[in-house]
């Protein structure tokens, strides 16, 4: 007889295993099914995110922003360096050791919070009595059985036709945080979240990067004042962007690299020549071997997973999350929606509000923001009040040698609620979480331009863009 769960989890990334533990935590019975690899053949709790993502793809920024510090910066601040040197394999081994200390760590929580783990890849196999088989196919194969089942099973990198990934000229996410050496050419095709931020990483260490976008716009989900003040930085850093391109052959020649031809902008033939191109064109919904057909599990017409705003499927306690569904590909957004699926199945409210769920780009001046962008108010209709603050004018940007970006504001104009805020400038990863609190409370701009900030701290500029909406900036 199988071996039987109140709640099955099929993945381990951020979603999957936040919703295996706060299953146990509301007194469920719980298996979590993984099947990523570490190099020595064990699990790798974290999925993407934390095996060829969010956490090594951190790790590589902080260490190739120390280099450039190092590189150009330290001089200003009277710190002589000489004889800089590059050690890659040692800056790739603290990316693994960083995402090794995630995997392991995850380990732990699951003990912690007696979640049973199967280390293989999880497939429906038969809805049953009630319940729905599992198969688990790793190192033997068996199966369990679950009465709820989570499918968290991610995403994967969307290839470009006719230029497979072979993860040695032509990257993925996964290939472009493996580069054993820094290439002296460097190609992205795509200026999505994933490309910019390896290209920074690159660019940093010394090579010369080329971006092909389709789109005429630079990062059009972003509000425009800010993409085009982001665009103007990674111009001056010497990161050469290229819009409006439609990328034709694109020819794996080995060792001597890859060839890409493309039209630019003007309808003009281009080619481009590097050692190794990366592929940062979106992602598509895993469902690789999950087995739908086999309990009639409904998919779109992407691939996903179709579920309705609580995340459940059209089989009866069968729920998805994640990326494998509609929505923002965000690990924090599987994270919310796995909190939420395991206190529905508890019979509770479970609460996800898409509305204020942040997004990030950490290059150099990072970008985030929340909510709507100016562009979209506009479309909408919606009459809106807006407010800017330069970090030029900011103190403790000053004194951190970075005041590159802006904080900008935009409140309803009757009622001042803040309908969305967008930061590109120094730690704006961490100034947004303000923002997000003030629209999950649905403060006002006048609420924080009352609040007290510390001085001189990076969150005045915040305080000021909020003032700057009434038009009364103290400081600028």
């Amino acid at each position: 007889m199988s071996k039987q769960f109140d709640v099955v989890v099929i993945g381990g990334g951020p979603g999957g295993y936040i919703a295996a533990i706060r299953a146990a935590q509301l007194g469920f019975n719980v298996a979590c099914i993984d099947e990523w690899k570490n190099a020595k053949g064990g699990p790798a709790l974290g999925g993407t995110c934390t095996n060829v993502g969010c956490i090594p793809s951190k790790a590589l920024l902080q260490s190739s922003e120390h280099y450039d510090h190092a590189s150009h910066h330290f001089a200003e601040h009277g710190i002589e360096v000489k004889g800089l040197g590059l050690d890659m394999a040692k800056m790739i081994g603290r990316k693994d050791t960083v995402v090794k200390q995630n995997n392991d760590g995850i380990v732990y929580l699951f003990k912690k919070n007696k979640v049973t783990f199967f280390h293989g890849r999880g497939s429906f196999a038969a809805a049953k009595d009630g319940a729905y088989e599992i198969k688990v196919a790793g190192a033997a194969e068996e199966v369990i059985s679950g009465k709820h089942i989570i499918v968290a099973t991610g995403s994967n990198a969307r290839a470009l036709p006719g230029a497979p990934f072979d993860e040695e000229n032509i990257l993925s996410n996964d290939g472009a945080l493996r580069i054993g050496a820094v290439p002296a050419r460097l190609g992205l095709i795509g200026s999505g979240v994933i490309g910019l931020e390896m290209g920074s990483v690159w660019r940093r260490l010394g090579s010369e990067v080329t971006v092909l976008e389709g789109l005429p716009t630079f990062l059009g989900a972003v509000d425009q004042q800010i993409a085009k003040e982001a665009k103007k930085a990674f111009d001056k850093q010497g990161l050469k962007i290229a819009l409006g391109v439609k990328v034709g052959e694109v020819k794996n020649n080995g060792k001597k690299g890859v060839s890409v031809a493309y039209t630019d902008a003007k309808g003009e033939a281009q080619a481009l020549e590097v050692d190794k191109l990366i592929i940062s064109i979106g992602r598509v919904a895993n469902t690789i071997g999950l087995s739908p057909e086999a309990v009639g599990l409904a998919l779109d017409e992407r691939g996903a997973i179709v579920v309705d705003g609580d995340c459940k499927t059209n089989l009866p306690n069968v729920w998805a999350i994640g990326d494998v569904v509609r929505g923002p590909m965000l690990a924090h957004k599987a994270e919310e929606e796995g909190v939420a699926v395991a206190e529905r199945i508890a019979g509770q409210h479970g609460h996800v509000n898409f509305n204020t769920i942040p997004w990030v780009i950490y290059t150099n001046p990072e970008i985030a923001w929340v909510g709507q962008t100016e562009e979209q108010l506009k479309a909408a209709g919606r009459a809106y009040k807006a407010g800017t603050f330069p970090f030029l004018a900011n103190g403790r940007a000053r004194a951190l040698g970075d005041t590159t970006g802006m904080v900008k504001m935009l409140a309803d104009a009757a009622t001042d609620e803040i309908l969305g805020v967008h930061i590109v400038g120094p730690m704006a990863s961490e100034l947004i979480a303000e923002c997000v609190v003030a629209m999950e409370f649905r403060a006002s701009s006048e609420d924080i331009a009352r609040i007290c900030h510390a001085h001189p701290s990076l969150s005045e500029a915040t305080k000021e863009a909020a003032l700057a909406v009434d038009k009364r900036t103290l400081n600028f």
